[in-house]
C-alpha cells in the first residue's frame, strides 16, 4: 500500500493536483517516516500550495535532527527563494556552502541540489571549493559540464581540455560536449574560442592531441585544407606514422564537395602511403579526376584507370576500381558495352556478398542508362536480398523506386518511395520525399500523369547524359504545360543542365522565373543557392551573388544553405573571417 501511495501521491502531482499529491504523500510519509521520495513530495508539494511556513517548519525540524545535513540547508534556502525572500535564502546557502569546510565529500550532494534547482553558480563553487579543499575529490568532469551549461565556455573549454590531457579518457566527454557547441560556422563564438584556445595551447605545449581538436574542429567548420594542416603535423610527429586518418579525411571533403581539397589529401598519401593504401588513394584520385573533368579529359582518365588497373594486377584488391572504371566507360566514354562485360567478368571474381552487391549495383546502373528497366529492376533487387542489413540495400531499393519512374510506373515507385521516407539515411530519407511529393504533386493534378511522363524522360535522358535532348524535352513540356504544378520542377531541371552545358545566360533566366513565380515553394531556395554560386563560380560576379546568398539569409533560414551563404555573404561583403 505504501509503494502505491507513492505512486499516486506522485501521479496527482504530475498534474498539477497538488492537495491529492499533498495527501498521499502524508500517507506514505505516515508509514515510513524515512522514506526520502514522500519527504521531498510533501515539501514541494506544500510549496505548490504556497504553505511556504508548514514547509519551513518541517524542514527545521529535520534539520534539528541532521544538523550537518547540507541540502536540508539548501531545501530551507530554496523555500525563502520561492516566497522571494533572496536575503534569507543566501544565508541558508551560504551555511551549506560553509559545511564543505568541515567535509569536502558532501561536494558531491550539495552541488547535485543546486543544480536541481537551478542555482548553477552556487553548484559551481561547491565543485570548485572541494577540489581546493580535497584535490583528488574527482569533480572536475561535473564542473567543466556546469560550466557549458552556465555559458562560461571559454572555462568549459579549458576545463575539458586539461582533463583530457591528464587522462585521455576524458575525450569521449569533452568531445561530446563540444559538438552541442559547436557548429559549421567557423565565425560563431563557441567556434572562435575553441579555435584561440587551441592555438594558444599549441603554441606553449605541441602535444598531438591539440592538432587532433583543431583539425576536428576545422573538420565541423568544412575548411579540409585547414584540416590537413593539422593532419600532418599529427603524422610527422607520430612514432608509428598512420595514414588512416588522412585517408578519412579526403573521403570527408569529397563527401561535402570539396574536391580540391580532397585531391590534396590524396596528393599527400600517394606520396607517404605503402602500396595497399598508395591503391585506395589512387582510386579516390581518379575518381574525383573524374567529378571535375570535362570531356576532352576522358581519354587520359580512361588510360590513368588502365594504367593503375595494369600495375596492381587484375585482382580482388582492384575490385573496387575496377567497378569505377565501368561505370567510366559507360557514363563518361560511352562504351556501355565493354563496361557491361566488364562487370559481369567481375561478378565472378567476388569474394563475398558484399563485393557481389556493388558489382551487381553498377551492372544495374548500367542497364538503366541501356533502358533495360526490366533487367536492372530484377538486379536491384537482388542487391536488396544479398546486403539486408546494409546501407546498399536502401540504395538499392531507391533505385528501384527511380528505375519504375523512369519508365513511368509511378505506382510502384510510390510504394517503394513511402518506405524509403523512412530510411536510416537522412539523405535517402530526403531525395525519397522530394522524388514522393513531385509524383503525388502532379498525379493530383492530371490524373493522366502526362507532363510527369514527359518530365521523367527528360529525367532519364538527363541521367544518360543526354543533355541537350533533355533539354529540348523540357523547353516542350514548358510549352505545352504553362502553370502547371511540375512546371518548377521542369526549370529547376532545365536551369541544371545549361549549366552542366555551360549556358549561362539560360540557366540563370531559369532560376529567376522560380524565384519570381514560385518563390515559397520546395525549390526557391535551391534556385537562389545554385543562382549565388554560379554568379560566383563561373561569372566572376560577386555583386550579384552576394544579393543572393543575403535572399537565404533573410527568406529561407530553414534552408540547408543557410550557414554556408551566411558564411560566403560575410566573406563577399570584406568581414575578416578566421
Amino acid at each position: 500500500m505504501d509503494a502505491q501511495s507513492l505512486q499516486l501521491a506522485e501521479n496527482f502531482f504530475a498534474k498539477g493536483e497538488y492537495e491529492k499529491a499533498l495527501s498521499y504523500y502524508q500517507k506514505t510519509l505516515e508509514q515510513q517516516n524515512n522514506n526520502p521520495r514522500a519527504f521531498q513530495g510533501v515539501i514541494s508539494s506544500l510549496q505548490q500550495l504556497e504553505r511556504f511556513d508548514k514547509a519551513e517548519e518541517m524542514l527545521l525540524r529535520q534539520l534539528e535532527s541532521s544538523p550537518k545535513n547540507s541540502t536540508i540547508l539548501i531545501d530551507i534556502g530554496h523555500n525563502f527563494a520561492l516566497q522571494r525572500n533572496e536575503a534569507k535564502a543566501e544565508q541558508y546557502y551560504q551555511k551549506a556552502l560553509a559545511l564543505l569546510e568541515e567535509d569536502p565529500r558532501q561536494a558531491f550532494g550539495i552541488g547535485l541540489k543546486f543544480e536541481n534547482y537551478i542555482l548553477l553558480d552556487y553548484a559551481a563553487n561547491a565543485y570548485k571549493k572541494a577540489n581546493q579543499l580535497m584535490p583528488n575529490a574527482g569533480l572536475e568532469l561535473k564542473l567543466a559540464r556546469l560550466y557549458g551549461e552556465q555559458g562560461e565556455l571559454q572555462q568549459m573549454f579549458e576545463s575539458y581540455l586539461d582533463l583530457v590531457i591528464k587522462d585521455e579518457k576524458y575525450f569521449p566527454y569533452a568531445n561530446r560536449e563540444f559538438g552541442e557547441f559547436i557548429t559549421k560556422d567557423a565565425s560563431a563564438e563557441p567556434n572562435t574560442l575553441l579555435r584561440n584556445t587551441l592555438l594558444k595551447r599549441l603554441q606553449t605545449n605541441p602535444d598531438p592531441f591539440y592538432n587532433e581538436m583543431l583539425s576536428w574542429l576545422y573538420i565541423q567548420q568544412k575548411e579540409y585544407n585547414k584540416a590537413l594542416i593539422q593532419e600532418k603535423a599529427i603524422y610527422r610527429r607520430s612514432e608509428v606514422p598512420n595514414l588512416n586518418r588522412i585517408m578519412n579525411l579526403a573521403y570527408a571533403a569529397k563527401r561535402s564537395g570539396d574536391l580540391e581539397a580532397a585531391k590534396a589529401v590524396t596528393d599527400f598519401i600517394i606520396e607517404e602511403a605503402p602500396a595497399s593504401l598508395k591503391l585506395r588513394a589512387k582510386q579516390l584520385k581518379i575518381s574525383l579526376q573524374v567529378a571535375t573533368a570535362i570531356p576532352s579529359a576522358y581519354p587520359e582518365i580512361e588510360e590513368n584507370f588502365r594504367s593503375v588497373i595494369k600495375e596492381y594486377g587484375d585482382s580482388p584488391e582492384t575490385i573496387p576500381l575496377q567497378i569505377d572504371f565501368g561505370q567510366f566507360l559507360a557514363f563518361k566514354s560511352g562504351k556501355v558495352t565493354e563496361a557491361e562485360n566488364l562487370l559481369k567478368n567481375l561478378l565472378v571474381k567476388a569474394i563475398n556478398d558484399y563485393e557481389k552487391a556493388r558489382i551487381k549495383m553498377a551492372l544495374a546502373d548500367v542497364l538503366v542508362l541501356q533502358e533495360k528497366f526490366n533487367e536492372a529492376l530484377i538486379t536491384y533487387t537482388q542487391v536488396q536480398k544479398m546486403v539486408k542489413n546494409d546501407q546498399i540495400a536502401q540504395d538499392a531499393q531507391f533505385k528501384v523506386a527511380k528505375t519504375s519512374y523512369y519508365k513511368g510506373d509511378f505506382e510502384w515507385a510510390q510504394t517503394q518511395l513511402d518506405v524509403l521516407k523512412k530510411s536510416t539515411s537522412q539523405l535517402i530519407a530526403n531525395d525519397a520525399m522530394e522524388l514522393s511529393l513531385m509524383i503525388k504533386d502532379n498525379t493530383l493534378e492530371d490524373s493522366t500523369q502526362i507532363a510527369l511522363k514527359k518530365y521523367a524522360h527528360a529525367d532519364l535522358l538527363a541521367y544518360q547524359g543526354k543533355n541537350k535532348q533533355a533539354i529540348t524535352e523540357l523547353t516542350q513540356l514548358l510549352q505545352d504545360h504553362i502553370g502547371e504544378k511540375i512546371e518548377d520542377e521542369a526549370l529547376y531541371k532545365q536551369a541544371q543542365l545549361y549549366e552542366l552545358e555551360e549556358q549561362y545566360p539560360l540557366a540563370e533566366k531559369n532560376y529567376l522565373a522560380i524565384l519570381d513565380n514560385y518563390g515559397q515553394d520546395l525549390l526557391a531556395d535551391n534556385a537562389a543557392w545554385n543562382l549565388a554560386q554560379m554568379y560566383t563560380n563561373k561569372l566572376n560576379l560577386p555583386e550579384k551573388a552576394r544579393q543572393y546568398y543575403e535572399k537565404i539569409l533573410f527568406n529561407f533560414e530553414d534552408s540547408i544553405y543557410f550557414i554556408e551563404s551566411r558564411k560566403k555573404y560575410r566573406s563577399l561583403r570584406g568581414d575578416a573571417i578566421e
